[in-house]
């Protein structure tokens, strides 16, 4: 991959035609340094006109221990940019990235960064596509950050009139939500539907992992990710509570029914939740996450992202 830019982008100064990836550094609300990479849309050739900038965004959230340049990101972002542009950053804690991880809290401001990093280049419809810990990011993102009447997020990131997600901003608070961050529409890949589940040995690991000194220690040194150590507080609302408050914005939820970290109550019970408001894909033989998605689900979830 190659850089052309270094940086943090100032407004939507984008040039008519780019020649290739766009490196750049973010801040997310909190000040937290987060590197993000901007990759044209590919179709028609590669060439990119300035219309393009008017299209379709897709912002790709990792799951955990993932990063920016990781294979499996990287093959998904080269998926996905044959229907629209893409925005691909790696969480805090997280490759080139600062701070430190929290695993889904905080993330939802680096998320939110990276969806008006991709409205200030003048994309007018952004869709959030998550895996696993991203899974549950883009869906608390979608509940958090919402769109307002003329399609535009209301102030304080929730609409008017939706008193169920300001308590939950509030609550969170997230009062402060940056008003251009709201998705357009909302993909959750191998997402769990709530915290602090232990029913599988890979979570059982994880768990470890994430609470013991010991465990921080070997996500530092062994998995590449920099785990924080304190507990949350508040405790986040939970990704089955989150996707009632996304409607109308569309949801598709994806999970395999071979995960080994999340069995198939997780994805029944955010679709239960959701109503009528999303679409459930129950994928035969797919295990977890990005490394499990091949290349003929992924261009089916950038169909649904992009409708033709």
């Amino acid at each position: 991959m190659t850089s052309v830019s270094e940086g943090r982008i100032r407004g939507s100064a984008v040039p008519s035609i780019t020649p290739g990836p766009l490196r750049t550094a973010l801040r997310a609300e909190d000040g937290v340094r987060i590197e993000a990479v901007y990759e044209p849309c590919t179709a028609g050739g590669g060439t990119v006109a300035g219309s393009s900038f008017d299209g379709t965004a897709i912002v790709l959230a990792h799951g955990f221990t993932g990063a920016v340049d990781r294979p499996a990101v990287r093959r998904a972002a080269g998926v996905f940019a044959g229907r629209a542009a893409v925005v691909t950053f790696s969480f805090r804690g997280h490759g080139g990235s600062g701070g430190r991880s929290t695993v889904g809290d905080r993330e939802v401001l680096d998320l939110a960064a990276a969806v008006a990093w991709a409205r200030s280049l003048g994309h007018r419809r952004v869709v959030t596509v998550g895996f696993s810990m991203g899974g549950s990011v883009v869906l608390r993102h979608a509940a958090l950050y919402r769109p307002g009447p003329r399609g535009e997020a209301a102030a304080g990131g929730v609409a008017e009139g939706e008193a169920g997600a300001g308590g939950v901003a509030e609550r969170e608070r997230r009062t402060g939500a940056r008003t251009e961050a709201h998705a357009d529409a909302v993909v959750s890949v191998s997402a769990p539907a709530r915290w602090y589940y232990r029913g599988t040995a890979p979570m059982r690991r994880l768990h470890w992992v994430v609470t013991r000194p010991l465990g921080r220690m070997v996500g530092r040194y062994g998995l590449r990710t920099r785990i924080d150590r304190d507990e949350w507080n508040p405790v986040p609302l939970p990704p089955v509570g989150a996707v009632a408050l996304i409607a109308p914005t569309p949801l598709l939820i994806v999970h395999g029914d071979r995960d080994p970290y999340f069995p198939l109550d997780h994805p029944r019970s955010l679709a239960d939740a959701a109503g009528d408001g999303a679409e459930l894909w129950l994928e035969r033989g797919m295990g977890h996450a990005e490394n499990a998605a091949d290349e003929t689900l992924l261009t089916r979830i950038a169909d649904w992202a992009v409708p033709a």
